[in-house]
């Protein structure tokens, strides 16, 4: 089993850029395929992008393709969403979650979740 906490939401103006950080314990991340996703308000779970375990493959939603990068540290047991030209339509908590298969944009594919950290971009 891994815990999964993310980290570096925040307040950030239209146009800005956060990098969100999701830390592992209890496995390496190197065993799974870790995926980002989000909830607004009133709105079900959504994907943002997901990573395969070596880091060599990325695969985003159409939503933030061009503005997010998913990236993995396996030495640090951590993976980042860095997101850039951020629009008030990305204020939401952001989740990280862990799979054990290959992963993919369906919530249901994640084994393991954190805790979530809310972004907010005001316009």
């Amino acid at each position: 089993q891994v815990q999964l906490v993310e980290s570096g939401g925040g307040l950030v103006q239209t146009g800005g850029s956060l990098r969100l950080s999701c830390a592992a314990a209890g496995r390496t991340v190197s065993d799974y395929a870790m995926g980002w996703f989000r909830q607004a308000p009133g709105k079900e779970r959504e994907f943002v992008g997901v990573i395969n375990w070596s880091g060599r493959s990325t695969f985003y939603a159409d939503s933030v393709k061009g503005r997010s990068t998913i990236s993995r540290d396996n030495a640090k047991n951590t993976i980042y969403l860095q997101m850039n030209s951020l629009k008030p339509e990305d204020t939401a908590v952001y989740y990280c979650a862990a799979s054990t298969t290959t992963g993919s944009t369906s919530v249901r594919s994640y084994d393991y979740w954190g805790q979530g950290t809310q972004v907010t971009v005001s316009s």
